[in-house]
């Protein structure tokens, strides 16, 4: 099978060896796995089938004669799954006969074809990012920066009337994050958090205050005098959630990567804030009118027994749901990632050495994120390590899960 024969969507590579007492040609073999194969297996696993369709490649045959014996491999390309490419590797072994003469066939191993091509695109990426690293010089790093927002720009979006920069996700997440100004949000979007809005001024347009009744609200803004401005505003006219604020002195959209997860970790409910700060909503004001009194009240009431029943249900965390997107991306890849505090990607692993490479790993790992379902032996070992986070498409029989242990899934 020549390089051009190969098929364009293989995933799998089945290695098998043969070994005959007499001499055999390649077509004796082919023929042998066609034959002895057929109605074997179901229908959908006819290999002729399965080639006709194109779902197996040109099956390849190398033979060798010595002594009057013949041994040689077989290699047979295949674009379905792992279960039917497994049990189609199984199938060779039920093949005795090859023409005239007794043979045996054994499936040394199926190679996957994507993580071998994976391994090599990431090997070349960090020789080409090394070399651009050293070529790159301040007039580059302006240009890549400027080619960065220019993409930032076109992944942003727009709320209301009023036309208001948010994220893609603001129409469709179940929690948003209200911030100051466009240049929060692209901020935000580029550390891959798409379910920010942003005011657009001191004075919150209404659209806003009715959003966050529906939604579960988080208040993010600027550790200055105008963050604390927004931040009133925002209170009354919207029902906020959460509080939280950049370091002193800091604004959103200057904030790194590690600083704005610190924040969102951080966040305190609304009534803890408040509680805290009589500084924006104070609690003696106007007491001694009977109307401002009563208004007062009126907003007490609206901070501290909230209509949650106008929240919609099945809410997320606004980092549940930034690592909700982030696990969409290993959607069928059959790989595990390794991350640190701050989100970096430390170390990738095929999903089937999960296991083995967390026993052997002594790196401080805070979240492992895969394409796959969690299980009690991956929770255990998760718990040895003092991993944090598990993130995957689903779960499966978890009796004992550990306290600190966060396990995150689509299910």
């Amino acid at each position: 099978m020549g390089k051009g024969e190969e098929l364009t969507t293989t995933k799998y590579l089945i290695h098998a060896q043969i070994n005959a007492n007499g001499i055999v040609e390649k077509p004796d073999v082919v023929g042998a796995v066609f034959g002895q194969t057929e109605g074997l297996l179901s229908n959908d696993l006819d290999l002729r089938e399965l080639q006709r369709t194109g779902r197996i490649g040109r099956i390849q045959v190398m033979m060798r004669a010595n002594s009057g014996r013949s041994k040689g491999e077989i290699v047979i390309p295949s674009s379905l799954d792992r279960v039917e490419t497994a049990i189609l590797a199984a199938s060779l072994e039920t093949i005795n006969r090859v023409g005239p003469c007794e043979a045996r066939i054994n499936t040394l191993k199926v190679e996957d074809v994507r993580a071998v091509k994976r391994e090599q695109v990431v090997n070349r990426a960090k020789e080409i990012y090394k070399s651009m690293v050293d070529s790159v010089g301040p007039t580059s790093v302006k240009m890549i920066e400027e080619v960065r927002d220019a993409m930032r720009v076109h992944e942003i979006s727009e709320y209301g009337e009023d036309r208001l920069p948010a994220g893609p996700n603001i129409h469709t997440s179940d929690a948003i994050i209200v911030v100051e100004g466009r240049s929060d949000v692209l901020n935000l979007l580029k550390y891959g958090i798409k379910n920010t809005v942003a005011v657009e001024g001191v004075s919150v347009p209404r659209s806003i205050g009715e959003l966050s009744k529906k939604r579960t609200t988080t208040a993010f803004v600027d550790g200055d005098r105008g963050g604390e401005l927004i931040l009133k505003e925002l209170l009354q006219i919207g029902d906020v959630d959460y509080i939280t604020r950049a370091p002193k002195g800091k604004e959103v959209e200057d904030l790194e990567k590690d600083e704005v997860l610190i924040a969102l970790r951080d966040k305190v409910p609304t009534e803890q804030f408040l509680a805290t700060h009589e500084d924006i909503i104070p609690n003696n004001e106007n007491k001694h009118n009977n109307h401002h009194h009563k208004k007062n009240n009126h907003k007490k009431d609206k901070y501290h027994h909230k209509k949650k029943e106008e929240k919609k249900p099945a809410i997320e965390d606004d980092e549940v749901s930034l690592m909700k997107d982030m696990l969409k991306e290993f959607e069928d890849s059959e790989t595990a990632a390794f991350l640190d505090e701050a989100l970096n990607i430390t170390k990738e692993v095929a999903v089937e050495n999960l296991y083995n490479e967390l026993k052997e790993s002594d790196e401080k790992i805070d979240l492992i994120i895969f394409d796959g379902v969690v299980s009690q032996r991956l929770v255990d070992i998760c718990a040895t390590k003092n991993i944090n986070r598990i993130v995957a498409f689903k779960s499966a029989n978890i009796v004992k899960k550990p306290r600190n242990l966060q396990i995150i899934t689509m299910d």
